[in-house]
This record gives C-alpha cells, structure tokens and sequence, in this order.
C-alpha cells in the first residue's frame, strides 16, 4: 500500500515537470504556496482598491467674511506704523526738551555772572550758547518732521477704524480707536514738557536781556554788549 502512494506521488510529480519545466525544482508543496500567496495579495489589493477614500474639502468663505477679514488686516498695519511713528516722535520730543533746558542752563548762569566777567570770558560763554541754541534748533526741526508722520498716521488709523466698522469687523475697530486715544495721549503728555521748558527759556531770556540793560547802563563804558547786540547774540545760529 505505501509503495503504491509513493509511486502515485511520483508520477503526480513526474507529469508536473513536463507540464511546468520551469518549477522543476520546486516541491509540488511549495508550488502550492506560492500560489496561495499570488492568490492572496490580488485578492487583498483588489479590495483595498475598491475601498473609496474621501476627500476634505474646504469650507467657502462669505464675502462678508473676507471684507472682515481684510478689514482687520488694514487695522493691524495700522496699529503698526501709529506705534512707530508715536515712539519717533516722543523720542523725539524728550530730546529736543533736554536741548531746551540744556539751554536754559547755560543761560541762567550766563545771566547770574553779568557784570563778573571780562570781555573774553563773556564771548567763550556766548559761543557756548550759540551752539547750544543750534543743537535746539536742528532737534526742533527733527520732531517737527516727525510730527507731521506721526499725524498722518494718526489720520489713517482713524480711516482704517471707519472701514473696520463698516466692514462689520467691530472688535478691529474698537481697538484701533482705544489706540488712537493712548497714543494721543502720551504725545500730549510729552508735548507739554516740552511747551513748558520752552516758556523757561523765554522768561529766562527775558530776564538775561534786562539785566543785560541795566548793567549796561550803569557801566556804559565797561566793555559789556550793548541793548542792541545782546537780544542779536542769542539769535544768530551761525
């Protein structure tokens, strides 16, 4: 009974070998597995391709929604050239009142020794003001120039708020506007030092040229400036 399984086996096998040449040398088992196999994964990829895969698809804005959004982003730019223009402009202002009162300083002392000094003391001490009236002047200018960005930045921020609000987009322009206000206010508060150190100096001044005259009365010969040179002494910035 065995001999004669085997000999089954081996002409099951022999007629395999004639009909397939090429797996020759292959097991009648192992052409069986790899058949499986193939079977398999075509079974397997032809169900994972038959599988649909979704597809995400963005949500459509309004055009609402997009004036909104290009409102805020108005707003923003805004915000920004207002904060650098306020921060130029302040910076601007502090330095131009220490000028001011640097200024002030000079003069008060020059007032306090009239009449102390020789003609060579007096002239070193007048180029001293001169100077210091020039640096007041060139940063005068400065903020000057820096005043005018900084109100055309005010005003486009006020414009940007009005279309933030017609937009719809009213957080944008409720915070623009409460912008506009700090900054407004922190120029003011910087202006004020200045517009104070200013009226210092123009009371000192006032003070220097009448002491200047009564010491030139009641030494007309000494040497000293004359009423009409001394207001002339402050002025030139040359």
């Amino acid at each position: 009974m065995a001999s004669l399984c085997r000999r089954l086996v081996w002409s099951f096998s022999h007629l395999l070998r004639q009909t397939f040449p090429i797996v020759h040398k292959q097991s009648v088992l192992g052409l069986f597995k790899g058949s499986w196999r193939r079977v398999l994964s075509v079974g397997v990829g032809t169900s994972l391709c038959a599988i649909p895969v979704g597809q995400r698809t963005e949500p459509t804005l309004s055009n609402d929604s997009l004036i909104k959004r290009a409102a805020s982003l108005v707003t923003d730019s805004t915000q920004t050239f207002l904060s650098q223009t306020t921060y130029a402009l302040i910076d601007s202002l502090t330095e131009y009142t220490k000028a001011v009162y640097t200024l002030l300083s000079l003069q008060q002392k020059y007032t306090a020794l009239l009449g102390k000094m020789n003609s060579s003391e007096e002239s070193a001490i007048c180029q001293v003001i001169i100077g210091a009236r020039v640096q007041m002047k060139k940063l005068q200018e400065e903020y000057l120039r820096f005043e005018a960005s900084w109100m055309r930045a005010v005003s486009i921020s006020e414009l940007a708020a009005e279309a933030a609000y017609l937009a719809g987009a009213d957080q944008a322009s409720v915070t623009v506007r409460n912008h506009i206000q700090l900054v407004q206010t922190q120029v003011q508060e910087t202006r004020e030092i200045a517009v104070n150190a200013e009226a210092l100096l123009v009371s000192s001044q006032s003070e220097e040229i009448i002491k200047s005259i009564t010491e030139d009365k009641n030494n007309p010969d000494d040497g000293s400036l004359s009423e009409d040179e001394i207001p002339e002494a402050y002025q030139r910035e040359d």
